[in-house]
């Protein structure tokens, strides 16, 4: 292989990122709204948009999808945080204490005061479990896929050909 052609074999950190981005949002994000319609929790996955639209639209189907793209658009932005701030940790802890500090921020400081969520004490145990679950599962998603992909070395070896 020539120098060159083992250059393109780079991944758009870019890219990639909105990639994973992307489908943390909707798998998870479909995750949360199953985790809603059984109950499990009592935060809705529109609660981002929760300040701007009323809590009765954001419970109907079309308060869902908006929700979920809302939910999707944040996981994209929160990737590329985490490729610009965290990309070269490696392994999967870092990617779970990631979720564990944005389901920090999003349920115990801005949510609560943006009207996005109850607070702590309004929720039931079942919400706050569920929902922290959801939240180091969807960071370890984010983390652990861009640390694999920028930390994996042996992918980026050139083949010989014997």
């Amino acid at each position: 292989m020539t120098g060159q052609s083992a250059q393109s074999m780079k991944t758009n950190r870019w890219f990639f990122s909105l990639y994973i981005g992307f489908f943390a949002g909707l798998l998870l994000g479909g995750l949360k709204i199953i985790e809603q319609y059984f109950k499990f929790t009592k935060i809705s996955i529109g609660f981002l948009v929760e300040p701007f639209f009323k809590h009765e639209f954001l419970m109907t189907w079309k308060g869902t999808l908006i929700g979920w793209g809302f939910f999707t658009v944040f996981s994209i932005v929160a990737a590329y945080i985490y490729m610009i701030t965290l990309w070269k940790l490696s392994g999967p802890w870092w990617g779970i204490g990631y979720g564990a500090f944005w389901w920090g921020a999003i349920y115990l400081l801005f949510g609560p005061f943006a009207g996005m969520t109850y607070w702590i004490h309004d929720l039931d145990l079942n919400s706050i479990l569920s929902d922290f679950c959801l939240f180091l599962v969807w960071g370890l998603f984010i983390g652990y896929s861009i640390a694999v992909e920028y930390n994996d070395e042996r992918t980026r070896e050139p083949i010989h050909n014997t």
